[in-house]
């Protein structure tokens, strides 16, 4: 059985009006209780397998969910039981059986969650939609994490429906994209339960550093992630999965930018989350030039609007480079004291990556990707062909270019640097189809190449702030003429890492 399943995380301000719209209609309520099992090395996890017993009313249901084919799929198994008892035997001859078979004595209740469910049907155009409204929480031991959230399943109908639905309920009432189920959300908290029970016996000191390292990571940034393409998808199909991946990273990101979960209770967002969200659309537009023509791409407003969003939120990046990356170094090598005027009251990006029009977009970008089955396919030739040819065109006018670095103009410059970064997201999109070894080498020349283009592009950014504050505040000149004698050395080094990347091993003849 598919479930497609949208889910929307209600904030705090948000849950009466929510809840009031919901119960706009016929709504039946039930309570659910539920016990996901796993072993404790995670074997269930890894599998990408999720198992639980739940309590439905007065109903015992075993389900087993794994991965569909795209990312608001899910394949689920559900069994009636006569209580809280588990029975692998139904799994037999499924996809599950291997996986459940090799650690069926090994599982054990991992986490809990209770939740007061609202639900009801509603037509979209010719689609029915079930909608449910979840207020509870996850509880792995004494930590708890609260559930507030929306989920529109598909019943019957087009799957367009749902994010039509959707988009109209997070317009509304300001909603937030949530790619986290349950499962996902409850396994983070078992782990982190788990390793402060382990810190309880190291000194004070040291528990507070466990402590504080096991918190960070539950709420980790979302960084790049292998994209595994098979020899035999259609260009169409792969562009799919690789605009799902990059918007999961975009999306994660945004979520803990936008304070998903912790509202009021505490900031849990860094810098860092708001680079991997940039990293993310960057990735996307990388994507876009890498299969256009090649397949068929968002319509042109949604590729237009994802400049605006980049542009706002590189803003608040502009700001934490200043302040954590240049300054540093400025002040290590004499820089008088400045104050740096921000020139953003939202330093962390929180109010953007939480806005209606930034998960709006999100909402109609993540429809573009999972409905590519519904349309017809545009281009029938071999990945693997067609993603070397273009690389290797990609390839050749970086290294035309790079190796004139120290002739270009800084706008020349950036433009390159966009260019290599292209190159650089391209490589990972098509890794799956070139040679691992070769394209190690390749990657650590490209690599040397990035760095030094965006410490460049951190200085420009840095010496134009610097150039204003001068007017007000001359120790800002100290700032101006450093940078000036920085640039001219790693100009030098660019120019040098180009070469090194003309000479580098190639993998597209292959």
């Amino acid at each position: 059985m598919s479930e497609q399943e949208l889910k929307l995380n209600v904030p705090k301000l948000a849950w009466g009006a929510v809840e009031r719209d919901v119960l706009r209609g016929a709504v039946t309520r039930v309570r659910l209780r539920a016990q996901y099992f796993d072993t404790p090395e995670r074997d269930l996890v890894k599998a990408k397998i999720s198992l639980r017993l739940r309590l439905e009313g007065r109903r015992w249901v075993q389900t087993l969910k794994m991965p569909g084919t795209h990312a608001i799929d899910r394949v689920e198994l559900n069994h009636p039981r006569p209580g809280p008892v588990l029975d692998l035997s139904v799994y037999e001859g499924t996809p599950a059986a291997k996986a459940l078979n090799a650690c069926h004595e090994r599982l054990s209740v991992s986490y809990e969650t209770d939740v007061k469910r609202l639900f009801r049907r509603t037509r979209v155009g010719s689609s029915i939609i079930e909608i449910a409204l979840d207020q509870g929480h996850i509880q792995a031991g004494d930590l708890k994490l609260p559930i507030h959230e929306i989920e529109f399943e598909l019943v019957s109908g087009a799957l367009q429906s749902l994010f039509t639905i959707g988009k109209r309920w997070l317009t509304k009432h300001g909603l937030l994209l949530d790619f986290r189920s349950k499962a996902e959300r409850g396994d983070l908290l078992a782990q982190l339960h788990q390793t402060l029970l382990t810190t309880q016996k190291q000194d004070l000191a040291a528990t507070q550093a466990a402590k504080a390292a096991a918190v960070a990571r539950f709420w980790a940034i979302t960084t790049i992630e292998p994209i595994p393409l098979k020899s035999d998808l259609l260009c169409d199909h792969a562009f799919a999965l690789i605009s799902q991946s990059c918007l999961s990273q975009v999306a994660r990101n945004a979520a803990v930018l936008s304070e998903i979960d912790t509202l009021g209770i505490c900031r849990v967002a860094t810098p860092e989350h708001l680079h991997q969200l940039r990293v993310g659309l960057r990735r996307l537009r990388s994507a876009w030039s890498l299969f256009d023509g090649l397949a068929q791409l968002p319509e042109q407003s949604l590729r237009d609007e994802i400049k605006r969003h980049f542009t706002l939120l590189g803003n608040t990046r502009d700001d934490d480079v200043l302040r954590e990356t240049v300054m540093p170094v400025l002040n290590a090598a004499g820089q008088p004291p400045l104050d740096l005027l921000s020139t953003d009251d939202d330093p962390n990006g929180n109010k953007l990556a939480g806005s209606r029009e930034f998960q709006g977009w999100l909402i109609d970008m993540l429809a573009f990707a999972v409905t590519t089955h519904d349309r017809p396919t545009s281009n029938p030739a071999k990945l693997r062909l067609v993603l070397r040819k273009r690389l290797h065109k990609w390839h050749q006018r970086v290294v035309s270019e790079g190796v004139q670095f120290q002739t270009l103009a800084i706008e020349a410059k950036h433009t390159l640097r966009k260019r290599t970064k292209r190159l650089r997201y391209g490589l990972q999109f098509a890794e799956s189809h070139l040679p691992a070894t070769r394209l190690k080498h390749y990657r650590k020349a490209l690599a040397i190449i990035q760095d030094v283009l965006g410490e460049m592009n951190d200085l420009y950014v840095a010496r134009e702030r610097f150039e204003k504050l001068s007017n007000d505040q001359p120790p800002a000149w100290f700032a101006v003429g450093w940078i000036a004698s920085r640039l001219d050395v790693l100009g030098l080094e660019a120019t040098k890492a180009f070469q090194a990347l003309k000479r580098a091993d190639h993998f597209w003849s292959t």
